[in-house]
């Protein structure tokens, strides 16, 4: 009867899995075009600052200032902790789902 929490957690780690990759896309995407300075007033525009800025602007804010000038490192954080959590969380869920299963 383990299969039906295993298939939960499964299921769980998938959607978190297929989120990331979405944010990834989005924060990646969002990066690329800001450099090429983008007119704010189209709408893929404003919606990629709308995604993706909740995200963006607290690391922002706790950047030290000597990184703060020049070049936004935010993005790459971001994308640094997606990384991460696809690597251990995902993976760890997907892991725990099949020893609920086996055990």
């Amino acid at each position: 009867m383990m299969f039906i929490p295993s298939n939960l957690i499964s299921a769980v780690a998938r959607m978190l899995d297929i989120l990331l990759n979405i944010v990834y896309w989005l924060v990646l995407i969002r990066a690329l075009i800001s450099w090429v300075n983008p007119d704010p007033a189209n709408a893929i525009v404003q919606f990629l600052y709308k995604a993706t800025e909740p995200m963006l602007e607290p690391i922002r804010r706790r950047l030290p200032l000597s990184l703060r000038f020049g070049i936004d490192l935010s993005p790459l954080i971001v994308i640094l902790v997606i990384i991460f959590l696809r690597s251990f969380l995902i993976k760890s869920l997907f892991d725990y789902s099949i020893w609920l299963r086996f055990r």
